[in-house]
């Protein structure tokens, strides 16, 4: 089985990698950081060496032996264009998803460049498989510029993840957009959102026609202020080529 997850948008989560490095201020108070600290120093424990970057390859094939399709969250405690990671490991994540179609995963990242010089260097002058949707973090408008990277990037479903929401982020050009989630900080240290920078977002992609998720307020425990946003709760998703009209997102 997949890792399970209580990630309101997604099914599974899959870690050939763990760990990272604090880039941007969206990084200081990081869960997977958290969580993985716990465990440094414990003998034989998966964590035993904290939040350190660490390549997995005996779990590069996982999703292969899932029969079951699921949407899946790729390096959930990790960043895939991490420039520690060595471009032939990624490749290999990559054949791993381009192999199990049967699949959706989901990539996020903040080194955003990396990561569209990375897929046109890949797919040259095609694009990447419709099951693999690319996405980008961005917690405030100083960190807007890794959309227009996204947008850069030969993909078929590109995805931004607002969260944690820090600041409001202005006018996005959400052009070849399909998807948006937004999210407070959760944690000891999370630092709160307010109301009108996440409508903000919620209205732009009304107007541009793109799936809005609304995943939580945040607090001290993720779901402690729920996932009400303007008297309702948002779950869209993007219509892709793999869904029906029936299953894409109604806006």
């Amino acid at each position: 089985m997949a890792g399970s997850t209580q990630i309101e948008w997604t099914e599974a989560t899959w870690n050939p990698v763990t760990g990272c490095s604090k880039i941007t201020r969206g990084c200081d108070n990081c869960y997977a950081e958290r969580f993985s600290e716990r465990f440094r120093g414990v003998s034989e424990h998966p964590f035993e060496n904290g939040f350190d970057l660490t390549l997995r390859p005996a779990r590069l094939e996982q999703p292969l032996q899932w029969r079951q399709p699921k949407r899946i969250f790729v390096n959930s405690m990790s960043d895939l264009f991490h420039k520690e990671i060595p471009i032939d490991f990624i490749d290999a994540v990559f054949r791993t998803m381009e192999a199990a179609n049967w699949h959706t995963f989901q990539l996020l990242t903040k080194r955003s460049s990396l990561m569209a010089r990375y897929l046109k260097a890949r797919y040259r002058k095609g694009v990447a498989p419709g099951h693999i949707w690319l996405g980008v973090s961005v917690e405030d408008a100083q960190n807007a510029v890794r959309i227009k990277h996204l947008r850069a990037a030969p993909i078929t479903t590109r995805f931004v993840s607002f969260e944690p929401l820090l600041g409001p982020v202005g006018k996005i050009d959400l052009e070849g957009i399909s998807w948006a989630i937004v999210g407070g900080e959760s944690g000891p240290r999370c630092r709160p959102m307010a109301e009108e920078w996440a409508m903000e977002i919620r209205d732009q992609c009304q107007e541009a026609g793109v799936a809005f998720f609304f995943k939580q307020w945040g607090g001290i425990r993720p779901k402690a202020g729920g996932r009400v946003l303007d008297g309702r709760e948002w779950s869209q998703y993007p219509k892709t080529p793999k869904q029906s009209d029936a299953t894409a997102a109604s806006i």
